[in-house]
């Protein structure tokens, strides 16, 4: 078996005359939990798409031992996909919805279900077009955890969501999914949200990698470091991508080797260190 699940190689992409992926290298291994960064418009949906071979590309996409194409269905006996809309039919019950998925996916795992649907307080004889925003995804993650498979992507799965149906919902994937056999993609511009589960980033900007690293590491590489604003000159020496003003403090990320005497250093977030190496824009992470 392949230490690596997923594997890319000049994986290029055109809508028309635009590129939205440019010559994509990656390996995405077992038994991590890897976040996709990028600001909107970077790539990370057609990234995706291109994993689950929904869209024709150039270059390669492998899936364990399987080289993926366009409509290939065979993606489906090891990954599994929550997009940021539901797609689920809105005439069906819930208990309908479950029923239907167990009799056409040979990758159901009946146990897993009862068990989720036990515990979700999703009413099965509600239809689904009664369901509400967090019900919908509630039953689509239900769905989508009960499928044996080795790869899980989310594409701004909690978009919407309140606070608390955000925890549950990643607690219930990292609780009935995640295990050192399985890997989990997650894009989002919630940065904040998902920074305690990652072990690797990727940070995408148009169409290109800019980065692939453990957090541990890129986040020992990095750190904050802030003056008193009349020594902003000192900072800007060594040509920070972003700088933040505060009242009489001026901060940016560097290298962890840089030393100014009298500064102060900190650990850099998740955002500070995207918009350290992408660049900020009126967008947000």
């Amino acid at each position: 078996m392949s230490e690596f699940i997923y594997q890319t190689s000049n994986l290029t992409k055109f809508y028309g005359k635009f590129q939205a992926l440019k010559d994509v290298n990656l390996s995405l291994g077992r038994g991590r939990i890897i976040g996709l960064l990028g600001k909107n418009g970077a790539g990370k949906s057609t990234l995706m798409r291109c994993l689950l071979g929904f869209l024709n590309h150039k270059g390669s996409v492998k899936l364990g031992d399987m080289e993926i194409k366009h409509r290939d269905p065979r993606v489906f006996e090891e990954a599994a996909f929550i997009p940021d809309v539901s797609g689920l039919d809105d005439r069906l019950t819930v208990r309908q919805t479950v029923e239907y998925v167990r009799g056409v996916n040979p990758r159901w795992n009946d146990s897993r279900a009862q068990k989720l649907l036990s515990v979700s307080n999703l009413p099965p004889q509600f239809k689904v077009g009664k369901l509400s925003k967090g019900m919908k995804t509630k039953l689509y993650l239900l769905i989508t955890l009960s499928l044996d498979v080795s790869f899980l992507m989310l594409d701004e799965p909690t978009l919407g969501l309140d606070i608390a149906f955000r925890k549950e919902f990643f607690d219930t994937i990292l609780g009935e999914f995640f295990d050192e056999s399985k890997t989990i993609l997650i894009s989002t511009h919630q940065a904040e949200e998902v920074e305690h589960l990652l072990q690797e980033v990727i940070f995408i900007d148009h169409g290109q990698i800019l980065l692939h690293e453990e957090m541990e590491s890129l986040k020992s590489r990095l750190r904050v470091v802030t003056l008193p604003s009349n020594r902003e000159a000192e900072i800007m020496a060594h040509k920070p991508r972003l700088i933040s003003r505060t009242l009489g403090a001026v901060s940016a990320v560097l290298d962890a080797e840089v030393e100014i005497s009298g500064a102060s250093y900190g650990r850099a977030n998740l955002t500070d260190l995207f918009l350290s190496i992408v660049g900020g824009t009126d967008e947000t992470v």
